[in-house]
């Protein structure tokens, strides 16, 4: 590759062999968009952009939607039709070569584990991924204010239960101070915690929790190393997939530095299958998605959304995204073509051709693209043949997977899950106490009356003890009998079983 270019050089060529076009280092964490329908190279184009920015010591962390990148790891298989293109664009030096790279799966299958406490990722995300109503959500900020004014730390699904039975136990007193909590809103919150956990929530739900150190690291010869989250399972859950990338982004505009505009980004983000961020999702998420956008810049963080139309990204959120690469839209119905006419209308226009046609019809490896320049301003948009990769396309085998892992620099570091003490194993042990206190009055009353009975009537046996007090009715002893079973494992799958009906209803 020729070293004078400053940036990733993503193609050239085209139908009138304009000159190559780059996408500039310094404007990288000026966020990008990938777009194209199934099928004409986006993840190519996302591939290679990965591979420079890696080059020049660039963090990636990008999500492998269809299981098919992971081949970024290793060389690529020499092939005529790659070397033409490499001629076609003008690309000098062209060869072939891996990438480091770090593998991670949410299930610990395909790669290392990914975890992280509920307490992290928060009441608003988690409300946006349990697709919780006003009221209910308002339950669960409610549940974070007691966890933090009562130091419980929420860490894992079972905790957040144990921190719902507390609120409904504790209802009149909770309403009181903080506003309406009902069984019904605390039920409904359960169920769908079971909804996610069936979903494979509670691999994620847990710790060790992950350091975003190990998202940013670079080899010891410059190189950066590229993460590759494996989502194909992840993808039937599209809203913890989505609610764990928001969280990714929002941890990362929380944690790191002000760095202004560097010459290079700090790390740069990969979201595939965008737009499933923003289905349904309500203003104010889609808002913090903006904000986010606008502001995660200055840390040197470029975000690049992939996804199949522009249409899929709210517009505030598509203004912020100044490098475009877009694949074919094809125009089949009326509505596609009022998608292409506006998909044709946010770039810069070429007098040498029409946008919107030259858009419909490039083909698959081709693209309409535009990046920024000078003092970062939208560059005209080109038809571009888009590079070939120096990676393999198509995801490693078995063996090489396992071979990836073992040498990875993570190794070991998260494979094993840690349950540490936490609100439940707390709230268990305050419901025992509890208990035994409740407990104690009645048997020093029933000790009195025996050792009276013994006293005056040494020939009458025992009297059998009184076990319930005047504040023992019967839903004080069902309490406190599950109460003391809340630190077994009996205990835990009886609150699976029982809470639903006990919360059915107001």
């Amino acid at each position: 590759m020729n070293e004078q270019i400053q940036g990733v050089l993503v193609g050239g060529g085209g139908p009138d062999q304009r000159a190559p076009q780059d996408l500039a280092f310094k404007f990288g964490n000026r966020h990008g968009l990938i777009t194209g329908a199934t099928g004409t190279g986006k993840t190519i184009t996302m591939q290679i952009l990965a591979e420079e920015f890696a080059r020049v010591g660039v963090p990636v962390f990008l999500t492998d939607i269809k299981g098919d990148v992971s081949g970024i790891a290793v060389a690529g298989e020499p092939k005529d039709f790659l070397f033409k293109r490499a001629d076609q664009i003008g690309l000098e030096g062209y060869h072939f070569a891996g990438n480091p790279t770090i593998l991670w799966d949410f299930f610990g299958e395909h790669g290392h584990p990914v975890r992280a406490t509920i307490s992290e990722l928060g009441p608003l995300l988690l409300s946006r991924m349990l697709e919780l109503t006003e009221a209910q959500e308002g339950v669960l900020n409610v549940g974070f204010r007691i966890a933090d004014d009562e130091g419980l730390p929420i860490l894992d699904l079972d905790d957040l239960r144990a921190l719902l039975v507390h609120l409904g136990e504790h209802r009149a007193e909770v309403s009181a101070r903080y506003g309406n909590v009902t069984t019904a809103s605390i039920g409904a919150i359960q169920r769908k915690l079971l909804v996610l956990e069936n979903q494979g929530a509670a691999n994620f739900f847990s710790e060790p929790a992950l350091e975003l150190s190990d998202l940013m690291r670079t080899t010891q010869d410059g190189r950066g190393v590229i993460s590759i989250l494996h989502a194909e399972r992840l993808m039937r859950s599209p809203r913890l997939y989505a609610t764990f990338l928001l969280w990714l982004l929002s941890e990362l505009f929380e944690e790191l530095p002000e760095v202004g505009n560097p010459d290079k980004p700090k790390l740069v983000f990969f979201f595939d299958e965008a737009h499933l961020l923003f289905d349904g999702a309500p203003k104010a998420l889609i808002d913090k998605v903006e904000q986010v956008a606008r502001l995660i810049r200055s840390k040197g963080v470029g975000v690049y959304f992939v996804t199949q139309n522009p249409d899929d990204v709210p517009d505030d959120v598509l203004g912020q995204l100044g490098n475009r690469v877009q694949h074919a839209l094809r125009a089949f119905t009326a509505r596609d073509q009022q998608a292409l006419k506006r998909a044709s209308q946010t770039y810069r226009p070429n007098p040498r051709f029409d946008i919107a046609d030259a858009i419909r019809d490039v083909g698959v490896g081709e693209a309409v693209t535009s990046f920024l320049e000078g003092k970062g301003v939208p560059g005209v948009a080109e038809r571009t043949l888009i590079r070939p990769p120096s990676s393999q396309m198509g995801p490693v085998d078995a063996a090489t997977r396992a071979r990836l892992m073992a040498s990875s620099p993570v190794a070991g570091k998260y494979d094993r899950a840690i349950n540490r003490d936490s609100a439940h194993e707390m709230l268990a042990r305050r419901a025992e106490l509890a208990a035994v206190a409740a407990e104690g009055p009645a048997r020093a009353d029933d000790d009195r009356e025996f050792t009276s009975a013994r006293r005056y009537e040494p020939n009458m046996p025992k009297p059998r003890a009184k076990r319930v007090s005047q504040r023992d009715t019967p839903v004080d002893a069902f309490a406190k009998s599950l109460a003391r079973q809340l630190g077994t494992r009996t205990g835990k799958a009886i609150m699976r079983g029982v809470l639903g009906g006990l919360f059915k209803g107001r």
